[in-house]
């Protein structure tokens, strides 16, 4: 793999992926702090002094040598609101992986946002010449799943009672994409980085 970039901005139709600011705190809590937006997650609902927590490890991973974490927010062109956030974490360098995540506000569901944003994600890891990008979802999140399988990934399997979530056990179902995969849709229309490690489609 490349040296990983200390700087990413991607743009799709709608939506610009920055990287996130110390100024993007309120807006980040608004969402993590929401019983409904995590109903899915194994983390939150936020406390003010966790989603701080979050913010800060993301801003000090773009100082790593090499960067593993690519947290970006999700800002939306017309009216330049930040409606969310995700990530690319590459898990290991030797097998050339990563996974993705994703999160938006209530309002700014049902739009095909998270489609647009998750599918930045899997186009920022090919780019930086990852193999295989994967993704889990809660079994019950129909939402998330007709996300992953809008961008090509495939279902692998389920995995049972891999996640810890307020107390419960519950299960997982697993996503993948591998670089060479046909039909993968392109969200990207605009990519950059200083150095040019990355460029337009």
């Amino acid at each position: 793999m490349p040296p990983a970039p200390a700087h990413v901005h991607l743009e799709t139709r709608r939506l610009v992926l920055r990287e996130l600011r110390p100024a993007d705190l309120a807006a980040v809590h608004a969402w993590a702090a929401d019983p409904e937006v995590v109903r899915y997650e194994p983390w939150g609902p936020n406390t003010p002094e966790q989603t701080a927590e979050y913010l800060k490890r993301s801003l000090a991973a773009r100082g790593e040598e090499p960067r593993s974490l690519f947290e970006l927010g999700f800002v939306l062109k017309e009216t330049e609101g930040l409606i969310g956030a995700g990530g690319l974490r590459i898990r290991s360098r030797e097998h050339s992986e990563a996974d993705i995540g994703y999160t938006l506000r209530r309002d700014a569901w049902g739009r095909g946002y998270a489609t647009e944003a998750a599918g930045a994600l899997v186009e920022l890891g090919l780019r930086l010449g990852l193999h295989r990008i994967w993704a889990t979802c809660h079994v019950d999140n129909l939402r998330s799943a007709r996300v992953l399988e809008k961008l090509g990934m495939r279902r692998e399997g389920r995995l049972r009672e891999n996640v810890l979530q307020r107390g419960v056990w519950r299960d997982s179902y697993l996503y993948a994409v591998v670089a060479g995969d046909p039909g993968l849709p392109s969200v990207v229309v605009a990519a950059s980085i200083p150095g040019g490690a990355l460029s337009g489609p």
